[in-house]
């Protein structure tokens, strides 16, 4: 499915179609979203669905790894010299004004959630901003204050940022040079 679907068929949130160029701003998204995902996973574990439950208690493992290793490097980057500080108060203007959309739910989340299988984004924020306040001021960095970023259709709904076509050309070039292939 994922080789030969259009792009406005993916379903995702904008923060993780963000360019990988810098690294100070891919350690800034590996922070805000591994914090808010892990957040997610952890209610996830008491899921009335036990496979979703028990996939959900092995990503928590995973996730708090990527989520420290994340904030170690944020922290180390914003108080080490002018430039990687720099270039973290660059990355967080970047990354900030996607934070919003990480809580707002989706219908189809809300339903799931109501039937105790899923979980409601929005219930989250506060475990986000707790992990964020966190690695902020250890970083000595102040709590961005950057409007969100507008949405159009809404997140989840084949609305997209404009590097989600090269990305989505990119993924599926080989796939569909060799249409024959078993992947």
């Amino acid at each position: 499915m994922a080789f030969f679907r259009d792009e406005t068929q993916f379903r995702n949130v904008r923060l993780v179609e963000l360019d990988n160029g810098d690294f100070a701003c891919s350690v800034t998204r590996l922070l805000v979203f591994s914090t808010h995902r892990l957040a997610i996973l952890q209610r996830l574990r008491t899921s009335r669905d036990n496979v979703l439950a028990a996939v959900a208690a092995k990503g928590v493992k995973e996730i708090t790894y990527h989520r420290d290793y994340a904030a170690r490097w944020l922290v180390t980057l914003a108080c080490g010299t002018e430039q990687s500080r720099r270039r973290v108060e660059e990355a967080l203007i970047t990354v900030w004004p996607y934070v919003a959309e990480l809580f707002t739910a989706h219908p189809v989340e809300r339903r799931i959630a109501g039937s105790g299988v899923g979980v409601d984004p929005s219930t989250v924020r506060d475990e986000f901003d707790s992990v964020i306040t966190q690695v902020f001021h250890a970083a000595e960095l102040p709590q961005p204050a950057v409007a969100p970023a507008p949405h159009g259709g809404g997140h989840r709904d084949g609305d997209h940022t404009d590097a989600m076509a090269a990305f989505v050309g990119e993924m599926q070039s080989l796939a569909r040079e060799h249409t024959m292939g078993v992947w």
